[in-house]
């Protein structure tokens, strides 16, 4: 099969790598809701683009910190045409009403947040739910981003506060007038968002296996400060991801989601160890019954999620395995 050569106007890929260009730069230089209102402002009260340039270059000045007002002066420099000028002011909108989405995007991670609070958190139902969550935001905010566009291209204001319905009606005249003269504001915008959604994934990230174990040690009653990783002092090889100590003997845990050949790290290590208790701590999907005994040969127990113990006769009939439900003072007591 032979496809025909797909083909970018030239002009239309300028004006949409310039919009883009804005979009993401904005974004860098971290204007306030008032800055960035004040900007808009003088923009729209100044008619020709001279007056409209002079209003940058005045802005730019004035900004304080010389590397954030050069950062400002790089945005605007390649602003030469009116159309320019419309497609620049276009972005300046679009970069204040980022937040709104953003906000509305991590609105389903927050609500799936607020229902994981009811849920054992070494559960596979909840290591599942915190797998998918910062993709959920990642999907929620595309699907966001292309529903708000829709709207916008069909003069549909029905969206948002009954105070906004002005703003978003002109925004949504300016959209459909930019895409006439080539500009794509749907797949731009979307670039630019999807890095904004990335980078408060990155901020926000929930926390991992080991701290979920962690937190329940400590509801479990074990003391906070008393709980560390460390490094075995006979086996340096082998890393605690929880150390404590409790009635004057020390428990060592490894905290893996799967095991994969990590379960042998406690091999070498139990031989040599001084360490009173060895723990693994896994959610349990790849443990089969050899490895099980192999872990449970070198004086090391197992935890693991309460989902797989309850499914797999052959760990609850073999010592030394426990359900994470069993994870409590009195169990640690008596290992």
């Amino acid at each position: 099969m032979k496809f025909e050569k797909l083909t970018i106007v030239d002009d239309k890929f300028d004006l949409n790598l310039k919009f883009y260009y804005w979009l993401k730069h904005l974004v860098k230089t971290s204007l306030s809701d008032k800055q960035a209102n004040t900007l808009l402002s003088n923009l729209l009260l100044s008619q020709q683009l001279s007056e409209q340039l002079s209003v940058l270059d005045t802005y730019s000045k004035n900004i304080k910190g010389k590397l954030k007002s050069e950062n400002f002066y790089k945005l605007i420099a390649n602003i030469h045409s009116q159309i320019d000028m419309d497609v620049f002011i276009f972005s300046l909108k679009l970069y204040m009403i980022k937040d709104l989405l953003l906000a509305e995007a991590k609105m389903k991670n927050m609500i799936d947040t607020e229902a994981m609070s009811t849920m054992d958190p070494l559960s596979l139902a909840y290591d599942e739910k915190s797998l998918y969550s910062p993709y959920s935001t990642r999907v929620n905010g595309a699907l966001l981003s292309l529903l708000f566009f829709e709207k916008l291209e069909n003069g549909d204001t029905n969206l948002l506060s009954q105070d906004s319905h002005d703003y978003i009606q002109r925004l949504s005249k300016e959209a459909i007038r930019l895409q006439k003269i080539g500009i794509e504001p749907n797949q731009i915008f979307m670039l630019m968002f999807s890095e904004s959604v990335n980078q408060s994934i990155i901020s926000d990230s929930g926390s991992n296996y080991e701290e979920r174990i962690f937190s329940v040690l400590v509801k479990a009653g074990i003391p906070e400060d008393c709980i560390q990783k460390i490094h075995d002092k006979n086996d340096k090889s082998t890393e605690f991801d929880l150390f404590f100590e409790l009635e004057g003997r020390t428990y060592g845990i490894g905290a893996k989601r799967t095991l994969r050949e990590r379960y042998k790290q406690f091999i070498k290590t139990s031989l040599s160890s001084d360490i009173d208790v060895m723990i693994e701590i896994t959610l349990g999907l790849d443990l089969n019954e050899e490895k099980a005994k192999i872990i449970l040969g070198h004086n090391t127990k197992i935890f693991v999620a309460d989902e797989i113990y309850n499914t797999r006769t052959f760990l609850q009939k073999l010592s030394g395995v426990y359900s994470v439900k069993n994870l409590t003072i009195d169990i640690l007591k008596q290992l």
